[in-house]
């Protein structure tokens, strides 16, 4: 079972990696970019101190950090305990797969931090402002969901990887958006 699961990830990551053009790479490699986000960085800080005023903002932004930092550790923690070779690593696709970035990365894949920590931030704001800017809350999870695509197309990741990755960091982000409304009701802020 768990070798035809893991088959069919990799026939999965052939399908989509060669799905890729070159004149999408450039699109897809600006989107992996973990500096791509920061206008809607700054977007997401503004609408948050619109809404909860410089105080709670004070407080979000530790807790983002603290929630980046967790989703960031905990990849790396499975990455060397899993040890599941990046596609570009595997010489089982050696001329058969997309390889668009100039370098790989680490050797190990699962699971993917990209994912994590992009759905972790989107899913912590989702949950913010779900009441107030829902459209916003859709915005944030397509992204989150593009990004995660990147890292199969740019074929550093499994879909495996990707889906493993969103899924923990939709888990970080539902308890960092959590903890903190709690300690801001709790204490007042």
């Amino acid at each position: 079972m768990l070798e035809e699961l893991i088959q069919l990830d990799r026939n999965l990551f052939l399908f989509l990696n060669n799905l890729g053009t070159e004149s999408w790479d450039g699109f897809w490699m600006f989107l992996t970019d973990k500096w791509s986000a920061v206008p809607l960085y700054v977007l997401l800080l503004w609408l948050s101190y619109r809404q909860l005023g410089l105080r709670k903002t004070l407080v979000l932004l530790i807790s983002i950090a603290l929630l980046i930092t967790c989703t960031d550790q905990i990849a790396n923690f499975f990455k060397y305990g899993v040890k599941r070779l990046r596609p570009c690593y595997d010489e089982e696709f050696a001329g058969m797969m997309r390889l668009v970035k100039s370098y790989c990365g680490g050797r190990f894949a699962f699971f993917s931090a990209h994912a994590s920590n992009s759905f972790a931030i989107a899913g912590f704001f989702a949950l913010l402002f779900w009441k107030q800017i829902r459209i916003m809350s859709s915005i944030l999870l397509v992204w989150a969901l593009l990004v995660a695509y990147s890292r199969i197309y740019i074929g550093v990741h499994f879909p495996l990887d990707v889906i493993a990755g969103a899924l923990v960091g939709l888990l970080f982000g539902w308890l960092f958006y959590t903890l903190f409304t709690f300690g801001v009701h709790k204490y007042s802020l």
